[in-house]
C-alpha cells in the first residue's frame, strides 16, 4: 500500500510541479525522526537541477516558493481530475 501510494505521489508531484527527480526517504522508529516506536512515514521531495538542498543545514533557513496551501491546492485538483 505504502509504494502504491508513493507511485500515486510522484505522479501527481510530476504532474502539478514539472521536478526534475525526487528524494524519497522512510523514517523507522524513534531515533530515525519518526518520533514513535515503530512508527513509519515517508517523505517525498521534488527536485530541480539546481535547486539548493543545503539551504537548511548551512544557512539554517527554509525555501518556500510557494505555500503549503497552494501546493496542496493544485495536488488536490489533479487528484480530483
Amino acid at each position: 500500500e505504502m509504494q502504491t501510494q508513493t507511485v500515486r505521489a510522484i505522479q501527481l508531484l510530476r504532474q502539478a510541479f514539472n521536478p526534475q527527480g525526487f528524494n524519497v526517504g522512510i523514517n523507522l522508529g524513534r531515533a530515525a525522526g519518526a518520533g514513535l516506536p515503530g512508527h513509519l512515514h515517508q517523505h517525498i521531495v521534488p527536485r530541480w537541477n539546481g535547486d539548493t538542498n543545503f539551504m537548511s543545514v548551512v544557512g539554517n533557513v527554509r525555501i518556500h516558493p510557494q505555500t503549503i496551501d497552494q501546493v496542496w491546492s493544485e495536488i488536490d485538483r489533479l487528484h480530483r481530475a
